[in-house]
Order: structure tokens, then sequence, then C-alpha cells
């Protein structure tokens, strides 16, 4: 059973009701929870329930990409998934053979990345870089990750958690991890943030659902420096590969010069070397 929700966090999202669009059609809370996804996905698979936001101040069984798990002690960090309907899109007929429905899911991840981006620096001042997909950093360590999820239909499932207070991580991440308040130095208003990533998210679903592919991949873009021009390695089945860093295409892919041929990169783990 989902708890009350806390009285600066329900302040904040009826402070900035108006600017949340979509999301935030239900808000369920809990002090602790297995994974905020899961519980996404079985408020998705019951019907229609687009914007319906989960938070939680602490998660024992968080996990990242690539089925990691995410470190999540209590009001350390921000724990919260969306969930998304991309049937609402507006364009969903092809155009000059181009599917929109099927580009819409490939960006998904990076609209999801830049949102939370720019939803980082509208409630802390912060500038982060996002290393492809949708890793925060802030130089080379993380801040925050995303993972996004498909449910039944056309419904899909943002996960993000965000480092915010000073915490003992574990020794395998005190090398690569940081926080906001370790690298402001001040205390962070968990309520705002999470109203602020919130309000970015929405419209960036909304660029999703209008088409406004470009809007999604120029912000991406411009948020994340290590796109271009950085050396990479990643596995594939024939083996280790390595290339320059040359932006990502139109579906999201990341690009990579190897020798005189672009690969490029739809999946998988991508080290930057």
């Amino acid at each position: 059973m989902s708890e009350p929700l806390p009285a600066d966090f329900a302040e904040a999202f009826d402070r900035e009701r108006s600017r949340l669009g979509r999301l935030g059609s239900s808000v369920l809370y809990f002090s602790t929870i297995g994974s905020t996804n899961d519980v996404a996905m079985t408020i998705a698979a019951r019907g229609a329930s687009e914007g319906a936001v989960v938070v939680a101040d602490a998660q024992t069984a968080g996990r990242g990409r690539r089925g990691r798990a995410w470190f999540s002690p209590p009001f350390s960090g921000l724990y919260v998934s969306v969930v998304l309907d991309l049937s609402r899109a507006l364009d969903h007929n092809a155009r000059g053979g181009e599917d929109p429905d099927a580009r819409r899911r490939s960006l998904l991840t990076l609209a999801a990345g830049a949102a939370l981006a720019e939803g980082v620096h509208a409630a802390t001042g912060l500038q982060v870089d996002i290393k492809w997909p949708n890793d925060l950093l802030v130089g080379p360590r993380k801040l925050a990750g995303i993972l996004a999820e498909g449910a039944t239909g056309h419904a899909v499932v943002i996960g993000y958690g965000i480092n915010v207070g000073n915490m003992a991580y574990p020794p395998e991440l005190a090398n690569r991890t940081t926080s906001l308040e370790a690298e402001l130095g001040r205390s962070i208003d968990r309520a705002m943030l999470c109203v602020e990533t919130l309000v970015t998210l929405s419209r960036r679903y909304d660029d999703l659902l209008h088409g406004r592919f470009d809007a999604i991949l120029d912000a991406w873009r411009r948020q994340s420096p290590g796109s271009v021009g950085r050396q990479v390695r990643w596995d594939t089945p024939s083996g280790v590969q390595s290339g320059i860093t040359a932006g990502v295409d139109e579906t999201g892919a990341l690009l990579v010069n190897v020798g005189t041929r672009l690969e490029r990169v739809f999946a998988g783990e991508v080290v930057w070397t």
C-alpha cells in the first residue's frame, strides 16, 4: 500500500501542477519499496494510467540498465518512475518511408536523458553531462541513471535515480559515483528536484508525442560533449571493438569511427577510455 505523500512533496506538486502537463495524474509514495519501476509496471499493466508517478525514499531492489543493482539508501537519493503511453502520439501515419512510432521508441531513452539533465539544472543550477545513452555525469563520476522498460501495448515506464545526499557508497562505487550535495556543498530540496525533473520530462514527452524529434536530438547533443571525439570500446559477438565517437544519428544510435568505417552502436555497454 502506498503512503500519504510527504507535505513538502504534496506542496511542490500542487504548486507546479500546471507545469506538469500529462504527468502526475496520480502520485504514489512509498518510504521503502522494492523497485519503483516494478510498481509502475503493475500500474501500466492494469490499463490506461498515463502520467502515473511512483516516488520512494528508498529501494531494496532498485535496478539499472543491464540488470545492475541501483544503490538506493533511505533519503539519500530521489527514486522515481513514470508511466508513459506512446499511443497518445499524433503522427502514427508514416511519411516518406519514416515509421514515427519506431523512431519514437528509439529516441525515448535519449529524451529521458535530456529531460533529466535539464531538470537537475533547473532545480540546482548544476550543469551535468550525458553519457550515451542516458547516464548523467559530473566529470567522470555518475550522478544519475535511467531505466526504460516496456509494459503492455504502447505503455512504457521511465525510472530514474538521482544521487542527492552524501552517502557511504559501497567500495566498488566509491570512486565512480557522486551526488548533488557533494558537488554543490549544500543541501538539496528533494521535493523541488522531483517536480522539476518531472516538468522537463513532461516537455520532452510532448516532443515525442508530437514528433518533434529534432528538438530531442538537439537537446541531447548539447548536453553530451563526449558523444563526439572520445575514445570508446564495446563488446560485439566478434570481440571488442574500439573507435572515436562521432555523435548520434536520427534514431539515437551512437556513431563511432572505427578505422575507415563508421559503426552504429544501438545497445550494449560502451566504455569511455
